[in-house]
């Protein structure tokens, strides 16, 4: 099971006291869903050490992994991270630079205890934080224990292991490629020009490795590769392919070179992106629905997962493809929580976060642009002709992020002003109102000050428009 490893235990410098009695100390990075906060006063080594000491602990953890993304602190909040690890007894693998889900990979691969991604994705660059996950990679959230791995860490009491654990570095990268191809049929791949763009984030490598497996296996896919290789500066700006202003390089990589789409992915590749043979950018709502079709061709009958801010059209599809489609809220740990219970073999959310059961439920920037690839080689249609049909059926805005001064008070407002005229509400995740040829969802961000509006109608393209503008106005 272990390959490709070197024995390091012996080359950590003690920087940290080599006691069980820290003392007190305020963390305040720790967030509903993971660790995210600015460096240095909020997240730094001395942080990454007692999370490290208070995860293991707290697990009761014999082998964890550890990874990090291609930002500058990345790699010394790692190390500290797995010192704390290896000071409550745990032994550390260290798969080196990579995304969150080659993290999620090794911990079900390598049947382990867990694992921690030092990443902060798609925030500023003076953040950094960390995901973490258990056996069988299951998110831990604050619902789950993250919160209780806050207090140790604050207390900076931690008991005495039986012994101190080791460190190893370890590549998985050639498992998880392999893995990777498991999602596609190589010989239905057509030939194709695919511009990719990794952001000077975490993805090239991985992006390096398919595109010797399918030399190897004579897949004829072509890379066009922009930003790739890793840049802890980001020249290019932080790597968020969802905010507008981003996606221009990869939009005129596409028209320049004739690709038949583009993929953009985050910092940390655990979204992905798509774009059109013009160069449009495709809403992550409409990827959904693609791909649930293609599972429910594969898999009559499953389960779908979908969360609450635009439903119509996975709705819709789901029930002609013989389907079942289930609402979850927003968020990777509630979306896992709900596939494992409902044993869905898809999930995906508009933001382009996309889960798959084969994948310990867990999401995955590089499956979904792999299946489009086969998709659009099965069905002998462009990327544009394939959403078409469906961005008429349920044309929507996309989501529209607005600061507040007061976002409960907002909320409240907008449900007063619709409820009398909505067939129905829903409260799942903030407020969804049915308005009949319209619909709406109005939500507070988990992990930023923002309140989020997302709307769609049925095939009504000037009926998007006067209300998104009324909406607007009713809440600025």
């Amino acid at each position: 099971m272990v390959s490709n490893m070197k024995e390091l235990s012996n080359t950590f410098i003690a920087r940290f006291p080599q006691t069980n009695n820290l003392g007190y100390q305020k963390i305040n990075c720790f967030k509903a869903y993971d660790i995210r906060g600015r460096l240095g006063d909020e997240l730094n080594e001395e942080v990454a050490y007692r999370v490290g000491r208070a995860c293991g602990q707290y697990l009761k953890a014999r082998t964890m992994v550890v990874g990090g993304d291609a930002r500058e602190t990345s790699e010394s909040l790692k190390l500290a991270l797995a010192e704390g690890l290896m000071a409550a007894g745990v032994d550390v693998i260290d798969i080196g630079m990579t995304g969150t889900e080659e993290i999620y990979f090794a911990t079900f691969h390598l049947r382990i205890c867990g694992g921690i991604e030092v990443t902060a994705s798609h925030n500023p660059i003076d953040y950094n934080g960390m995901k973490l996950v258990k056996e069988d990679s299951r998110p831990i959230s604050g619902e789950t224990g993250l919160f209780d791995i806050q207090n140790l860490a604050e207390s900076g009491l931690f008991s005495e292991p039986e012994k101190q654990g080791t460190y190893i570095q370890q590549s998985v990268l050639d498992s998880y490629v392999q893995h990777l191809m498991g999602y596609i049929t190589p010989t239905e791949i057509k030939p194709m020009r695919v511009v990719v763009n990794s952001g000077n984030g975490a993805a090239g490598h991985v992006v390096d490795a398919l595109e010797l497996k399918f030399k190897d296996m004579n897949v004829p896919i072509e890379f066009i590769k922009i930003h790739h290789q890793p840049d802890a500066s980001f020249p290019n700006g932080i790597p968020n392919p969802l905010l507008p202003e981003n996606r221009a390089d990869t939009t005129v990589a596409v028209k320049a070179y004739k690709a038949d789409f583009g993929i953009a992915w985050d910092g940390d590749f655990d979204r992905c992106f798509l774009f059109d043979e013009n160069g449009d950018f495709i809403e992550g709502y409409y990827i959904v629905g693609l791909l649930a079709e293609a599972f429910l061709q594969k898999h009559p009958g499953s389960k779908i997962i979908h969360d609450p801010r635009l439903t119509w059209n996975t709705i819709d599809i789901v029930e002609k493809n013989g389907g079942q489609a289930i609402q979850s809220k927003t968020g990777h740990a509630f979306i896992k929580e709900r596939m494992r219970s409902e044993d869905a073999i898809y999930g995906g959310e508009m933001s382009a976060h996309h889960y798959f059961k084969s994948f310990a439920y867990c999401d995955s920037g590089m499956i979904p642009w792999l299946l489009i690839s086969e998709l659009v080689c099965c069905k002998q249609q462009t990327l544009s002709a394939l959403v078409k049909e469906r961005v008429e059926a349920y044309p929507s805005p996309g989501e529209i992020n607005l600061t507040v001064l007061d976002a409960d008070r907002v909320i409240e407002s907008v449900l007063e002003t619709y409820k009398n005229d909505a067939l129905s509400i829903d409260y799942t995740d903030g407020i969804s109102l049915d308005m009949g040829q319209w619909r709406f969802n109005l939500r507070k961000s988990n992990t930023e000050p923002v309140i989020r509006l997302n709307l769609e109608t049925r095939g009504d393209n000037f009926l998007k428009e006067i209300k998104t503008t009324e909406l607007l106005e009713l809440i600025v």
